[in-house]
């Protein structure tokens, strides 16, 4: 590689990391890591988790936002027009696909981390996501992990979901022995273990 190739690789990198630097920055200050559980009788379960990061901007900086699909690769930018005494509408830079999550924005934010609160609720978010990609969600014991971790982000409002499923669990939704051990944690595992007799039938 010529010394002129050199220079430009260097220059690129330089660039790149100072766009990293830049989005990380916004994102401490103007994203947001959110997993809504919401009702949708078309699931086994009844609800649906939706994880998204999203980052909002004024319309007049829609193309920061434009930025940042081209960076990253992924999401979209959509536009929310307003209609009370705001100047201008709302964009958002918005990304749902769980595999664009996962593939995507949960590495780069775990190579590049946040220094604000953010930086907790994205590990919980990050939590929320490798659950997801167990297929977590879809049992009765996990949707309640997730649903506890949920209740602890952000503004850290308390979960209606999670009460309605630790009242009728029992009820609504019987689980099978083998879901509810899957669903464990090793270490809850080893306590429940350890408060068994040893044979089992």
């Amino acid at each position: 590689m010529s010394g002129s190739d050199n220079a430009w690789s260097a220059a690129n990198q330089q660039e790149r990391l100072t766009t990293i630097g830049w989005l990380v920055g916004f994102v401490d200050g103007e994203g947001c890591f959110s997993c809504p559980i919401v009702r949708q009788r078309s699931m086994r379960l009844g609800w649906q988790v939706q994880p998204s990061f999203t980052v909002v901007q004024g319309e007049s900086s829609r193309d920061v936002l434009e930025e940042m699909v081209r960076f990253l690769g992924c999401g979209r930018v959509y536009v929310n027009h307003r209609t009370d005494n705001h100047r201008e509408h709302l964009a958002s830079f918005q990304v749902f696909r769980l595999e664009d999550l996962r593939d995507v924005i949960v590495p780069f934010f775990e190579e590049n981390p946040l220094r604000t609160a953010k930086r907790e609720n994205f590990a919980k978010f990050a939590e929320i996501i490798r659950l997801m990609t167990l297929r977590r969600h879809l049992t009765v014991p996990g949707l309640i992990e997730i649903a506890e971790l949920v209740e602890t982000m952000n503004h850290r409002k308390p979960s209606k979901v999670l009460r309605i499923l630790r009242d009728h669990t029992p009820t609504l939704f019987p689980v099978p022995r083998e879901e509810d051990e899957m669903a464990r944690t090793p270490r809850r595992r080893g306590e429940a273990d350890q408060r068994q007799p040893a044979y089992r039938e």
